[in-house]
């Protein structure tokens, strides 16, 4: 089976076409606003628009309240919400529940971390996957570092790798971890919040030939 993509931190529409064309199978919208790449709500679902059927949308949230989630979604109608802050299990839980959208929780891979253990807790709590990524003591994703890919468990639950992706190292960080998938933002950026074109298509590019060994 071929390793699925999405690209993230997406604000352009010119990125959206770019994103669909060159085949990843999720465009995710940050709604973080702190973050460089975060869009508003309408934003969000003016690029949604542009977006085919079987191209999933994903909406990435840090620590925000149900009622900012559902206020979200009311105008931006995304199809998966992503959890990545400090969220608890149950807390995504009941998010999830109350808004009608599956879910899944990004985990920062800290040195001291039980890897298997958290991802439980989540898988547990109905998690359709969990993402694992860089450990960053200030930052929420988007750090551009990677974690040992040696660690990278194998589990009965589709697992996304994130963190310091891209186009020269994409085939060989799912060669090690053989992952359900991989999240990218920074490594096809020419500036936050900005893809190149050429770098979407040259990590799509990657994620085939890793795909196919």
């Amino acid at each position: 089976m071929r390793t699925r993509a999405k690209i993230c931190g997406i604000t352009r529409l010119q990125d959206v076409k770019a994103v669909v064309d060159a085949g990843a199978d999720a465009i995710g919208f940050v709604f973080y606003p702190p973050s460089p790449r975060a869009v508003s709500a309408e934003q969000a679902a003016e690029l949604i628009q542009a977006i085919p059927p079987y191209v999933q949308t994903v909406g990435l949230f840090v620590n925000q309240t149900l009622e900012q989630i559902q206020a979200i979604i009311n105008i931006a109608n995304i199809d998966i919400l992503q959890f990545h802050g400090d969220e608890s299990a149950e807390t995504c839980q009941a998010i999830a529940a109350h808004v009608g959208r599956r879910w899944y929780k990004a985990i920062q891979v800290k040195p001291d971390l039980d890897v298997v253990a958290e991802i439980a807790k989540y898988q547990a709590a109905g998690a359709s996957a969990v993402l694992l990524d860089a450990w960053h003591p200030e930052l929420k994703g988007g750090t551009g570092h990677s974690f040992d890919w040696t660690t990278f468990p194998k589990l009965n639950l589709p697992l996304i790798l994130a963190g310091g992706l891209n186009p020269d190292n994409i085939e060989q960080a799912i060669l090690t971890t053989q992952a359900y998938a991989v999240d990218v933002s920074g490594g096809v950026e020419s500036a936050k919040g900005i893809k190149d074109q050429q770098l979407i298509e040259r990590f799509m590019q990657g994620v085939l030939r890793g795909s196919a060994k």
